[in-house]
């Protein structure tokens, strides 16, 4: 199978730069697989898992997201990630806090913009749990 180029950049640092046969994306539509010749394609991402497949005989490489954008383009793929971390090193304990935080804040919200903002990210912190199987 012929490879592409496949780079997922977070706000802190580059997570992966290489090629790749295969990533798998969890796109706010649903997941999808991007291979080489993907027809250019923006998305947004939700959070989840991306799966990178260096070839397709072996283990994917699997990444939490927590959002961002996907943009399929003629010279590969790009991930734009608000936050990535590799799931082994993922803290189920802290996204139970962060989950708890959010309650706290959607509780606490006093207007509108707060109570939006405020149930917003507890959806998206929701999302990953379900995500991740937890």
């Amino acid at each position: 199978m012929t490879t592409f180029h496949f780079e997922l950049v977070s706000p802190e640092r580059l997570l992966f730069s290489g090629e790749v046969e295969s990533v798998v994306v969890p796109g706010v539509e649903g997941l999808f697989e991007v291979l080489k010749d993907h027809a250019p394609v923006m998305s947004i991402l939700k959070a989840g898992i991306v799966e990178i497949f260096a070839t397709l005989t072996k283990a994917p490489e699997r990444l939490v997201v927590r959002g961002g954008f996907a943009d399929v383009a003629a010279s590969g793929l790009t991930l734009l990630a608000d936050g990535a971390t590799p799931l082994e090193q993922f803290d189920m304990a802290q996204l139970a806090q962060d989950i708890r935080d959010a309650e706290d804040d959607l509780a606490d919200a006093k207007t509108d913009e707060e109570m939006k903002v405020a149930s917003q990210k507890l959806d998206q912190l929701n999302e990953l749990k379900l995500a991740l199987g937890a």
